[in-house]
């Protein structure tokens, strides 16, 4: 979705539990988000999981939130339905995209 250049990207990557197929594959989980600039609404977002339905699942449980506010939400619908061997990690990813957007708000307030 084009927002007429009003979205940001943020990525996060965090190292996959060994054994896993997404592990073999991969070693490390990225996960992409691109923002809304004007509302911190998440408008789409992917993650490089094994599957296609983890990813539509990651997916539906993040697209339509917003990064700042809606957070611990996220987290915790990721810990309470997200039941993959790639949760930690999924997590740990979006942890760190969650503070590089903080960073780029910390940047643009000081502006």
């Amino acid at each position: 979705m084009d927002r007429g250049g009003h979205t940001l990207f943020f990525t996060g990557y965090a190292r996959l539990p060994a054994g896993i197929t997404a592990s073999e594959m991969y070693r490390v989980v990225g996960v992409g988000l691109e923002v809304d600039a004007r509302s911190g609404e998440i408008v789409d977002v992917e993650a490089t999981l094994a599957t296609s339905v983890g990813r539509r699942f990651f997916r539906r449980l993040v697209k339509g939130r917003r990064l700042l506010e809606d957070f611990p939400e996220i987290v915790a619908a990721i810990e309470q339905r997200y039941h993959g061997n790639a949760q930690k990690a999924l997590v740990t990813a979006l942890r760190i995209a969650h503070e590089k957007y903080r960073s780029y708000l910390s940047r643009e307030d000081s502006n």
